[in-house]
């Protein structure tokens, strides 16, 4: 049986998870209607991930005795002027969900739950990379984004973008 407070805390997460699956397609949103669909694209399957983030811990509780609740998810609050806003929301956002991460691993081991640091391992690294993929988006949209050509060939490189489910995911 898990620890209450990390209980709860894994089952915030949940509800966090799916609050930046809702946040990212607000994202997508965005960039539909700028008519740059290969950045909506990235940002919807950017979604996906996050709600198969928000899966695999609902599943971790559930799978340890934990009833998991959802709580409200708000409504995105975001507005953007420029292409690069939402890029740099998304790399804020994306190191937000990291330190909740942390904070959920430092309670953890100080609670000896070798169990769930072993679950939230996975996490960790999935969120240094959505740092780095977030930080490397803000760097090309400077390079290459403020001219026409450049920012045509960045839109058709994120439409390559293919969504592959974790096949890794967390050891449970």
């Amino acid at each position: 049986m898990l620890n209450d407070k990390i209980a709860a805390l894994l089952n915030d997460q949940v509800n966090k998870e799916l609050y930046s699956a809702y946040l990212y397609l607000d994202f997508a949103n965005y960039y539909a209607d700028e008519g740059l669909d290969g950045f909506a694209h990235w940002y919807e399957v950017q979604a996906q991930e996050e709600r198969d983030h928000a899966m695999m811990m609902r599943r971790y509780l559930i799978d340890n005795g934990v009833r998991v609740t959802f709580g409200e998810i708000a409504k995105p609050d975001k507005t953007f002027k420029e292409h690069i806003d939402p890029l740099n929301a998304g790399y804020e956002h994306e190191q937000y969900v990291t330190s909740l991460i942390n904070n959920i691993y430092s309670l953890a081991f100080a609670q000896k739950d070798f169990k769930t640091m072993q679950f939230l391992d996975w996490f960790i690294k999935e969120q240094g990379e959505e740092e780095k993929n977030a930080e490397d988006q803000i760097k090309k949209m400077k390079m290459f984004g403020y001219d026409a050509k450049g920012l045509y060939a960045l839109n058709q490189e994120l439409a390559a973008r293919v969504y592959t489910p974790s096949a890794t995911g967390p050891a449970m």
